[in-house]
């Protein structure tokens, strides 16, 4: 009976951590707001960079971390010239979103997720912590899901 158990919750957690390759459908659906005022789904910012990598950084102006970490989101961008870079805000406002970008000088496509925190795309990512760093391959794979720190080695290795 134990050896049962110990595989159900061993195949639970397996499946509970897996780590997604390609976003959920409702997750693509998920509208975003360009600077310009048009609205876009999340599926057609993607489809635009296929055939190339792509950096996500998923932040907000009133996120410590995430303004903490832009000084090494730049040194990025400037190492990887070839990497799309896409900063999806979770801000409580645009005009917030906007001074921000504008006052830190944040270079890339920037786009607002209009649902916030209570969307599909924020329910894909399963966290309740911004910064949030993910790479997409070539393909529009997810090539790296879940980074919570600039530093974290994977990001450049994912890049590479």
């Amino acid at each position: 009976m134990f050896k049962v158990r110990f595989f159900i919750i061993s195949v639970f957690l397996f499946v509970a951590c897996e780590t997604p390759i390609k976003f959920s459908e409702a997750a693509l659906k998920d509208v975003l707001e360009t600077r310009e005022g048009k609205t876009i789904e999340f599926r057609d910012v993607i489809e635009q960079y296929k055939g190339k990598k792509v950096f996500i950084d998923v932040w907000a102006s009133w996120c410590k971390d995430c303004l903490k970490g832009m000084p090494k989101v730049k040194e990025l961008q400037s190492e990887n010239p070839e990497v799309e870079f896409l900063f999806l805000s979770l801000d409580t406002s645009i005009s917030n979103w906007n001074n921000a970008i504008k006052k830190y000088n944040i270079k890339g496509e920037h786009f607002y997720i209009t649902s916030g925190d209570d969307g599909a795309f924020k329910d894909f990512l399963n966290s309740n912590w911004i910064p949030r760093y993910m790479v997409l391959d070539e393909y529009g794979n997810i090539s790296l899901f879940k980074a919570t720190k600039i530093t974290d080695k994977r990001i450049k290795e994912a890049l590479q």
